[in-house]
């Protein structure tokens, strides 16, 4: 009988009283995550079924599903709905391309490839709204900002990138900071990636193209699938570089679930919808992790996940 057969036919053994003795210890802990994770989202249920404006003190009252009516109701919601999907599409693809680049020169051994490692791991250190700031000023400003000023010489100076482009200015700081996260997952799968096997293939006659479209490409399969679906239930909730850069504008070009449920409690002030705003938008990205999740497991494992 081996280990695990030998322990489970001992916790098989064990009477009730033994368990709950063994796991008594761990309620308390159990009892206060349960408290601070889930009261908040009762309490949001609750008002989400109610009417409650702050700006009018007499609005309190039971509304049933109203809310979620408006909610599916507004065009807003659509719109902010699109661009949370093109804003998190667009950022973890760029930003895959990118990562996978830049891991496959550190995977080659240079001199000052510790430094430049580094160097390029720093935006992903850099605090949202700092780096939201960074862009905003630093890079995209028509007057001062270096892209106009690498620009300006061939003709393209002058450029009022964020208000003209906002959507490529916010995706553009999202991918510059994402690019890291993607590299070093990326990074981490090349350089487990069994070198003989290279070795044996360029020994074979396959050129550099073939050995990574053919060997090198499936192998990293599993890191760019964990990569890309890690990096899509991070940017889904972006919230920084949007109130930062474009404040959802203009219009409501730029203005993601996310921050259509900031405009609705800090603006608007009507509680109640947000509430049910914000009930919807949990439950979207409780589905889309679970999926995102399971095709973790999926390609970590290569089976499908127990129910």
């Amino acid at each position: 009988m081996t280990t695990a057969e030998m322990t489970a036919a001992k916790g098989a053994t064990l009477s009730r009283k033994e368990k709950w003795s063994r796991r008594g210890p761990l309620l308390p802990a159990l009892i206060f995550t349960i408290i601070i994770t889930q009261a908040p989202f009762l309490a949001t249920i609750f008002y989400s079924l109610h009417s409650w404006n702050l700006l009018n003190p007499g609005s309190w009252g039971f509304t049933g599903l109203s809310n979620y009516v408006d909610v599916f109701t507004d065009s807003e919601f659509y719109t902010a709905a699109l661009n949370t999907v093109i804003v998190t599409v667009g950022c973890v693809l760029v930003a895959l391309v990118f990562g996978l680049g830049l891991a496959l020169l550190l995977d080659r051994p240079f001199f000052g490839r510790g430094v430049v490692r580094t160097m390029l791991i720093t935006p992903f250190l850099i605090m949202p709204v700092a780096s939201a700031l960074l862009w905003k000023t630093s890079m995209l400003d028509p007057t001062y900002g270096l892209v106009d000023a690498v620009l300006g010489p061939i003709g393209l100076g002058g450029i009022d990138w964020v208000g003209e482009y906002p959507m490529a200015s916010v995706l553009a700081a999202l991918v510059w900071r994402w690019t890291p996260f993607m590299m070093l997952i990326i990074l981490a799968g090349l350089q487990s990636q069994p070198r003989d096997i290279l070795e044996a293939a360029r020994m074979d006659g396959a050129s550099n193209w073939q050995t990574f479209r053919f060997m090198t490409l499936p192998f990293l399969r599993r890191y760019i699938q964990l990569a890309g679906l890690l990096g899509s239930i991070y940017v889904v909730n972006t919230f920084d570089e949007i109130f930062m850069m474009t404040q959802g504008g203009p219009g409501i070009a730029t203005t993601n679930l996310p921050f259509y449920l900031y405009q609705r409690v800090f603006q608007g002030f009507d509680v109640g919808q947000a509430a049910a705003l914000g009930v919807v938008v949990v439950i979207l990205t409780i589905i889309v992790a679970t999926f995102a999740l399971r095709a973790i497991f999926t390609a970590i494992s290569g089976k499908e996940v127990s129910e």
